[in-house]
């Protein structure tokens, strides 16, 4: 038997939503997780760990990225011709954490290669997207980098995935049914620090 705990948040207008719940709520969507990347003016590689990714269009290939204007690397994306997205793969959660913290010189802790026009892409990815800036859409508090897409790639390796706070694994998943004897259906796997939580065994 399932118990499901129902959150409602009534907006009676644009100033009434509550920003802390309104973040739970979109958190239940879940994500694969991305490095942002390009390069600053002064030759140097420069990226983010970003996970509001997703195709816009076919034809033409368009893919969007979200970046914050608080964010430090804001005004080199908003004003950058090209750049590249990596989608990690599952294995690549320390790239993630490493690209979401402050760290000084990111780039010289992972193994990484130069596309067309210079942007950097995560050696070892699911898949990459090397882009033209199509446009730049000022949104809210964030900014909306649409990319045409000049050329890709893709391998098999599971991708790494994100929801509710906790990154996720499919291969876990895998391989806890694999060691079961009896039928058994496993959703997700997340990881937290020190321990993993199986959901829906």
């Amino acid at each position: 038997m399932y118990y499901f705990s129902l959150w409602r948040f009534l907006l009676i207008d644009e100033f009434s939503i509550n920003a802390k719940e309104y973040r739970r709520a979109l958190s239940a969507f879940f994500t694969g997780v991305t490095i942002l990347a390009t390069l600053q003016p002064d030759g140097r590689p420069r990226g983010f760990t970003a996970n509001s990714f997703t195709s816009v269009s076919l034809d033409p290939p368009l893919v969007l990225v979200c970046i914050a204007k608080r964010a430090s690397s804001y005004e080199v994306f908003a004003n950058a011709l090209y750049f590249a997205v990596s989608i990690l793969a599952e294995e690549q959660e320390n790239i993630a954490k490493l690209f979401a913290s402050k760290a000084v010189d990111k780039f010289a802790q992972i193994k990484w290669y130069t596309c067309y026009g210079g942007s950097p892409v995560i050696q070892g990815a699911a898949a990459s997207f090397n882009c033209r800036m199509h446009n730049f859409i000022d949104a809210g508090d964030h900014g909306v980098l649409i990319g045409r897409v000049l050329d890709f790639s893709y391998s098999e390796v599971p991708p790494l995935l994100y929801c509710r706070g906790a990154y996720m694994r499919f291969s876990l998943s895998k391989n806890v049914k694999g060691m079961s004897k009896q039928p058994s259906n496993v959703s997700a796997i997340p990881e937290y620090p020190h321990k993993s939580i199986l959901i829906d065994i």
